[in-house]
């Protein structure tokens, strides 16, 4: 049984922090590989459904964050589900250039525990100051 109130409508079933947030994992839909994961609002899971590509919540600028906005690496989203409790989003997504992370990689989880320390396992695929150019 799940505690997600399918009943009520969708934004309501979910259970959003005291801030008002919910964690999304975004997920490469061909690969299943985890991408990142980062923060939606109200407003941005909203302009997300209704836009096809992922928006998210910037904690750190307290603003919307549209993926790709600065490098171009969008995700065109496929499906979100939501968990049991309705209290995580998962996006299954594609991955514009091939680039989720702002360190040029695949994914934000590039880092890998390997007797006892952090190991870098993945490349990066375009350097960051040729993504994020100053303005």
């Amino acid at each position: 049984m799940s505690d997600l109130d399918t009943s009520l409508p969708w934004l309501d079933a979910l259970k959003w922090d005291a801030d008002g947030l919910i964690p999304a994992i975004s997920q490469d839909a061909t690969s299943g590989r985890v991408l990142i994961v980062a923060w939606m609002n109200r407003a941005a899971l909203q302009e997300t459904v209704a836009s096809g590509k992922a928006v998210y919540w910037s904690r750190s600028r307290q603003r919307l964050w549209r993926k790709g906005e600065e490098s171009g690496h969008e995700q065109k989203v496929r499906t979100i589900r939501a968990d049991c409790d309705g209290d995580v989003l998962l996006l299954s997504v594609d991955q514009i250039g091939g680039i989720a992370c702002h360190t040029g990689r695949e994914s934000c989880f590039f880092l890998e525990l390997r007797e006892g320390r952090w190991v870098t396992t993945d490349p990066v695929l375009k350097e960051p100051g040729e993504i994020y150019k100053k303005k």
